[in-house]
């Protein structure tokens, strides 16, 4: 009997600028993907992840020390316990992006898995942190992620975790597809320009490498009054062979649904034999920091 699991990405515009209090802008904007969690939850959708940083707008447009109030312990905080209400309430495994406090002062951008019993399974930490171009400050707010390449067991699917700009680099990709993953889901927030073209090209090509579907989300539309650009949503899922077999739209608001069916990895494995033919004893240049391999020295 085929695995076809249902799954859906909420791509959305935020709700507050920044001149609201902290409070007010996570409150409408956990109140705005309320409602769409309850349509993903009408659609029979059993595995949902929300865009990056999801209950704000993209704050790392500015360096700020007022943000630091918008982190919450995960699992323990106030949203993580809430979303886990609602995944059991649907019966619907969750992938929630938050701003983790760890400690005082030590910050994470972060994603709780929840399965769809409302347990809590674990989190990623993002790896790779940007901080290279004008408004996307990331050093400000986040450490880099100390938690590996987790894959979460869920009750529809083993799912991984990428976010954001970790897309860039294949090495946590290829971890992933090691540790099992038969989904990626990665909560993103991007712009119009430098990188949009890149946005159906990389994704799409980790999935070939690895031999597992891809879930990408990115917001949509421009938060003012900085000027970073338009977030141009446009998220998708890509299976196995680099296909994008569902995309929401450019400028509005979505719940993008779609059925993947996960006989697929094994059918397409079965063909590209990347992991057999991988050859680890020779990528030692890929954990030297100057780029040097060892043979060189």
């Amino acid at each position: 009997m085929p695995r076809v699991v249902r799954c859906g990405l909420i791509q959305a515009r935020n709700v507050l600028g920044p001149d609201h209090s902290l409070p007010e802008i996570k409150k409408a904007m956990i109140e705005k993907h309320l409602g769409f969690i309850e349509q993903a939850a009408r659609q029979q959708v059993q595995i949902l992840c929300l865009q990056e940083l999801f209950y704000g707008p993209y704050f790392c447009a500015e360096q700020d020390l007022r943000w630091y109030e918008l982190a919450e312990q995960v699992p323990n905080g106030p949203t993580t316990k809430q979303m886990q209400e609602l995944a059991a309430k649907h019966h619907m495994a969750m992938i929630i992006s938050l701003y983790e406090q760890e400690l005082p002062g030590l910050y994470f951008n972060t994603a709780a898995v929840i399965d769809a019993d409302g347990r809590y399974l674990g989190k990623y930490r993002k790896h790779h942190i940007p901080h290279c171009h004008p408004g996307f400050w990331e050093k400000f707010y986040f450490t880099p992620g100390d938690l590996g390449y987790p894959v979460f067991d869920t009750q529809y699917a083993k799912v991984g975790v990428y976010i954001c700009y970790d897309r860039h680099f294949p090495e946590g990709a290829r971890a992933l597809g090691l540790n099992g993953a038969e989904i990626v889901f990665n909560p993103s927030a991007t712009v119009a320009g430098l990188s949009e073209y890149l946005w159906e090209l990389e994704q799409p090509a980790h999935a070939v490498a690895n031999g597992y579907f891809v879930g990408a989300i990115n917001r949509v539309g421009e938060e003012k009054p900085w000027s970073i650009g338009e977030f141009y949503g446009k998220s998708y899922f890509c299976d196995p062979r680099g296909k994008i077999v569902a995309q929401a739209a450019r400028d509005k608001d979505e719940v993008l649904v779609a059925d993947l069916d996960l006989d697929m990895i094994l059918e397409v494995r079965k063909v590209w034999q990347f992991f057999r033919d991988r050859r680890p004893e020779t990528y030692g240049i890929l954990t030297a920091q100057s780029g040097k391999s060892a043979a060189a020295d």
